[in-house]
């Protein structure tokens, strides 16, 4: 008896912080910027020690306790210092979604850094291995930079693959219209056996065309881009989990600097950031205005549904309490949609919607693998 009740004390001392805390629980962003969303509503962090432009990712246990955080360029372990091996990696701080982080589907101790470079540049897409087993648990970057693909735009996202284990990797060439998707599973990254698509706009011209974010809905079976100039629109496409093909390609647009996309949680609804509407009178004049649009997705129907006062925003990202949170350019505050579930102006954008405690976002927020 003692020893079946010491058993069942065990195991509610370890599943209990699983079901308090989640693995897209703690965010590192923008200038020393982040979030704790442990106990429901987000609070402030004040102790990280990365400053990047936009993208960035995080990576927690299971129980969402901090390992380590990159931007592409130096990944930093949980007290807060760069790893030895992780200060050189080839992404950019000024990449839409430069790193995006895949726990290794074989061990619960390596993880895969996924980075793409800035407006197409030779770097291109590429990753990392994470060690948690080294420096004394702290974690250290045993191999760095491999080579996958070159040249690619700004776009890296994540789903989890059918069979509950091995996950998706998508990106997109650069001077081309091909998504390209590799499978993680527990023999590594098949770097070999890339999934191409070849659907929707190129991806081409100028370096500056690269901007613009990739996200999947929560179910996995849709994925959005942003295509910044000169394309200025958004598209959405299907995925296939089982076959990591994209398809059927719809598009909004104009919409001048499209950058950030995300779904709301019951994916009917897409939304997007754009830092200027081309059917805008004010834009003719060379002015522009930073929007939050909301697409629906069955009717097609696309309203504005919030402006910022702030002079450019960026990434959008779905927090694991169900709002969507919007990167504000060197601004304490992040916006907010609060319910982003509800057709129009009622999903309740608000500007200055959660402080920072004194921190600054810039234009990126951590992406994190989809779970469907």
């Amino acid at each position: 008896m003692r020893r079946l009740l010491l058993a069942l004390f065990v195991f509610a001392f370890f599943t209990q912080p699983t079901s308090a805390q989640r693995p897209t629980d703690l965010w590192y962003f923008g200038r020393q910027a982040g979030l704790s969303f442990a106990n429901g509503a987000p609070t402030p962090l004040l102790d990280g020690a990365m400053t990047t432009y936009e993208g960035c990712a995080v990576a927690t246990t299971k129980r969402g306790e901090l390992l380590f955080y990159t931007d592409g360029q130096t990944v930093w372990n949980r007290q807060h210092q760069p790893m030895p091996g992780g200060r050189r990696l080839l992404g950019s701080g000024s990449s839409t979604q430069s790193a995006l982080i895949v726990p290794d589907p074989g061990s619960g101790n390596i993880f895969y850094i996924f980075t793409v470079a800035p407006q197409g540049s030779p770097d291109g897409l590429r990753y990392s291995v994470v060690d948690m087993t080294r420096a004394e648990g702290l974690g250290d970057v045993p191999r760095a930079n491999l080579l996958l693909l070159t040249p690619v735009a700004e776009k890296l996202a994540a789903v989890r693959h059918p069979n509950g284990r091995d996950v998706w990797v998508v990106a997109h060439r650069w001077n081309s219209n091909a998504f390209v998707s590799y499978l993680v599973t527990a023999e590594g990254v098949q770097a070999g056996k890339p999934i191409l698509s070849n659907v929707g706009s190129m991806n081409a011209g100028p370096g500056r065309n690269a901007i613009g974010a990739l996200k999947f809905s929560p179910d996995g079976t849709k994925l959005a881009a942003a295509l910044w100039r000169e394309n200025n629109k958004f598209e959405v496409y299907d995925f296939d989990r089982n076959t990591g093909k994209v398809s059927n390609p719809r598009s909004f647009g104009p919409y001048q600097e499209a950058y950030g996309v995300e779904f709301s949680p019951d994916g009917r609804l897409l939304y997007g950031t754009c830092n200027g509407d081309t059917k805008d009178k004010k834009v003719a004049a060379g002015m522009s205005e930073t929007q939050i649009l909301q697409f629906d997705l069955k009717t097609k129907v696309a309203v504005p549904v919030g402006h910022s006062s702030n002079h450019k925003i960026g990434a959008l990202q779905r927090g694991p309490d169900g709002k969507i949170y919007v990167a504000r350019e060197d601004n304490s505050f992040l916006g907010v949609i609060e319910q982003p579930n509800t057709s129009g102006a009622a999903c309740g954008y608000v500007d200055d919607g959660l402080k920072l405690g004194g921190r600054r976002s810039k234009l990126g927020l951590p992406g994190f693998v989809v779970e469907p």
